[in-house]
């Protein structure tokens, strides 16, 4: 482990990074290069990973970056995810920036774990982070020894002239950033940094801090509460001012793995509620409620049939990478909320973790069971005819005469059935339609396009997205009305053991943008959500 100590004050600090960071990568160097010395173990195999190919029954090699706070959790988790699994995981423990600067040199690496989210997040628009999975929760403290001998009681009493005080390097530590962060904002960060500078002591780890306390170098340390937990020679001492630095602890897949899938495997492991997320809790943290722990899990994904197009590519690569396995129905949004309806009847397994619904309509209807949504996209809603118009249909008001046949959505089945029928009665032609021509309905909006292609039917209404796949035979005419479209809302199963993950493929689909034009949506997601 990298360790770069400063005595006093932080004028050096960036220079001892620099240098720190050039020797990380002649130290990782030789890490890697034994990490391509595969260990025997019990590796897992995933049939449906890119990786499994090529696969043998050696193990993995993971190479972490882990902010030093959280060593004592990370090297439990870290020793029983090598006995379950036959991983070696090596850890180069540091502060966060000190890490962040390093890997953003050696651009080498699996994993990264921060003591704060604002790194983790620098990390991703740095382009040097993919996936961010939270850990824990964490404030700042004064941490004393147990009888707290100078009586300290506040941060006031660490501008005192007889306090001594020890605290993370800004440059350098989480715990430092935050520390200064909340005290410029009160007002006592100046005469802090003074009172440090001159007769205290800044460190680039928290655990530092914490140890110059526990062995009386300094009277009091600006530390994690977590960080205090793990120490039985101290206590803490929380402030108004501290309090309100609450930091989340993120754990991040490095975009310079070679091995993503392991490396997701393993931050999975570490977030899991039965798993990482115990031990982190056993030892002080304010764990989060992270998804239960599976080797390979698999998670229910309802989507009505217009999705299908943009989905399944984006499904297909986010099961490669994640190396689990994501089992999707798609069809009408009134069949698949029925089933809905059906399970929690029945109290039966298979309820979704998520659900893309094909328009808001058919989420409201189950909303109660579902978390807040998002808007992904919308569908235009036109008329289709056979190629060339041979009817010369021009609107829906010719949907009315007698030589033309129709087929629609079921409204009770699928969403395009319900906008339809909408449609229809805001143009005030429903009734009349209805009553004077036997329509076939149809239970998806898949299953409209055929009817035309074949003649069986002269026209329908569709979404432009199913005339994607044979626009060489179709005609589409669009209609004057606001009406005329539907909205996709992604949202995730209040039930689901697996928020975390499936959030991780509502990542996937945000990212997916072009996917979504190419199919003929219209991108919506940076406009305002539903919500509940």
């Amino acid at each position: 482990m990298l360790r770069l100590h400063l005595r006093r004050g932080s004028s050096n600090s960036m220079y001892l990074v620099a240098l720190g960071s050039l020797v990380v990568v002649v130290i990782l160097g030789v890490l890697l290069m034994n990490g391509g010395k595969k260990r025997t173990g019990k590796r897992r195999t995933m049939s449906n990973t890119t990786q499994s190919a090529t696969a043998s029954s050696d193990s993995v090699e993971l190479f972490m970056y882990c902010a030093a706070g959280m060593r004592y959790p990370m090297e439990e988790i870290v020793k029983r995810y090598e006995e379950e699994y036959g991983v070696v995981v090596q850890l180069l423990y540091g502060g966060s920036n000190t890490l962040l600067s390093q890997l953003e040199v050696s651009k080498t690496g699996d994993l990264y774990l921060a003591g704060d989210s604002s790194y983790t997040q620098k990390a991703q628009e740095k382009g040097l982070a993919h996936e961010r999975l939270v850990l824990a929760k964490m404030k700042p403290v004064i941490a004393v020894q147990q009888d707290n001998p100078k009586n300290i009681q506040g941060i006031d009493d660490l501008l005192r002239e007889d306090v001594k005080v020890a605290a993370g390097d800004p440059d350098a530590a989480a715990v430092g950033k935050k520390t200064r962060k909340l005290l410029t904002a009160s007002g006592q960060w100046e005469t802090l940094n003074e009172r440090v500078t001159d007769n205290g002591v800044f460190k680039l780890t928290v655990n530092e801090v914490a140890n110059d306390v526990k062995l009386g170098s300094v009277d009091a340390g600006i530390i994690w509460d977590s960080t205090v937990a793990q120490y039985d020679e101290l206590i803490a001492i929380e402030t108004p001012e501290l309090n309100k630095g609450l930091a989340t602890i993120e754990i991040a897949v490095l975009e310079s793995s070679q091995q993503p899938t392991d490396a997701l495997h393993f931050a999975r492991y570490v977030a899991a509620s039965d798993r990482g997320s115990k031990i982190f809790s056993e030892m002080g943290f304010e764990a989060m409620d992270g998804d239960k722990w599976e080797d390979a899990p698999e998670i229910t994904f309802f989507s009505g049939s217009i999705n299908r197009r943009a989905l399944d590519p984006i499904i297909k690569a986010f099961e490669l990478r994640e190396g689990v396995t994501v089992l999707t129905r798609y069809d009408g949004c009134g069949m698949l909320t029925a089933s809905m309806r059906a399970m929690r009847k029945d109290q039966s397994s298979g309820f979704p973790d998520a659900y893309m619904a094909c328009d808001v309509y058919y989420l409201d209807t189950v909303r109660d069971w579902f978390q807040d949504d998002v808007n992904i996209s919308e569908a235009e809603i036109v008329l289709v005819a056979k190629k060339g118009n041979p009817k010369n249909i021009r609107g829906v008001d010719d949907l009315l005469r007698e030589d033309v046949r129709l087929v629609l959505g079921h409204p009770e089945q699928c969403t395009i059935g319900v906008l339809t029928t909408q449609l229809l009665k805001e143009a005030g032609i429903y009734d009349e339609l209805t009553e004077t021509k036997d329509i076939p309905m149809k239970q998806s909006s898949a299953m409209l396009i055929p009817d035309v292609i074949t003649e069986a039917a002269d026209v329908t209404v569709a979404y432009i997205t199913d005339t994607h796949g044979e626009a060489e035979k179709l005609e589409v005419i669009h209609v004057d009305s606001a009406s005329a479209k539907a909205v996709q809302p992604y949202s995730i199963a209040r039930s689901s053991e697996f928020k975390h993950l499936t959030g991780r493929l509502y990542d996937h689909i945000a990212a997916s943008r072009n996917i979504f034009e190419a199919a003929g949506f219209t991108w919506r997601l940076d406009q305002p959500a539903g919500s509940e």
